[in-house]
């Protein structure tokens, strides 16, 4: 909790400065009129005494329009948050400190993620059936890495899609609720720009028939237009023209 305190504290004040400077100009151009000027004066203003009080930006009560204008200032503290514990083996399962950066984070909407560097460290030295075993041994289904890309993708809001080839499987990052254009824009500008439709498989229907040509077989090819909303793990074909 003092490890926090004290890189919050300084967050805190980088961002403080950077508000201070920006109210100078806005309190500037608000008392030329105008209610746009105004409007966003306040909202600086509120912002700044939320911060004098050691709260970050984030924890500010600010409608989306209130967000628009702060947009511009970039403040860390706006930024989401995970707090990852390092504990002992003994620890993995979680403790009372642990149990204390969950109630501060609960706080801030962060995620908190508990990981024994220790065992990590090991973790990353053995083949993949060692792993396995190592990880039985413990009592923990997966490395704590893992957990931590997945909280780290759930807090951007974030998911997964593949393209399958002869030579290469690849995974991609798209935001949740993209569209297929969306996802094939993270390819290519063009992919999105040319898009004429999308080929997808499921992540099951694909596992499930060992590959494309067995999920083709069952019949769970889809053939999707430019409203199809993405999901987590789609294997995508993307079809398009420029």
């Amino acid at each position: 909790m003092r490890d926090i305190e004290v890189i919050n504290t300084e967050l805190n004040l980088a961002d403080l400065d950077s508000v201070e400077k920006a109210l100078f100009r806005a309190e500037k151009a608000a008392r030329a009129g105008g209610k746009e000027n105004i409007a966003k004066r306040d909202v600086i203003l509120r912002l700044r005494d939320h911060l004098n009080e050691m709260n970050p930006a984030r924890s500010l009560d600010a409608t989306k329009e209130d967000w628009a204008q702060l947009s511009e200032l970039h403040l860390l503290t706006s930024k989401p948050t995970m707090y990852i514990a390092n504990v002992d083996e003994a620890g993995i399962g979680g403790n009372d400190f642990v149990e204390r950066v969950k109630e501060h984070a609960k706080k801030e909407s962060a995620q908190v993620v508990v990981v024994c560097a220790a065992m990590e460290s090991e973790i990353a030295m053995l083949d993949d059936e060692d792993k396995i075993a190592f990880l039985e041994d413990l009592g923990v289904e997966e490395p704590g890495l893992h957990r931590v890309i997945r909280a780290g993708y759930e807090l951007l809001g974030l998911q997964t899609f593949f393209t399958v080839g002869p030579k290469e499987l690849r995974a991609w990052t798209t935001k949740v609720g993209a569209t297929a254009p969306d996802a094939a824009g993270e390819i290519h500008t063009d992919f999105k720009r040319g898009f004429i439709r999308a080929e997808v498989i499921a992540y099951e229907d694909y596992i499930a028939g060992n590959g494309e040509a067995g999920a083709k077989d069952a019949g769970r090819l889809r053939v999707e237009g430019k409203e199809y909303i993405c999901a987590e793990g789609d294997i995508m074909h993307f079809r398009f023209n420029v």
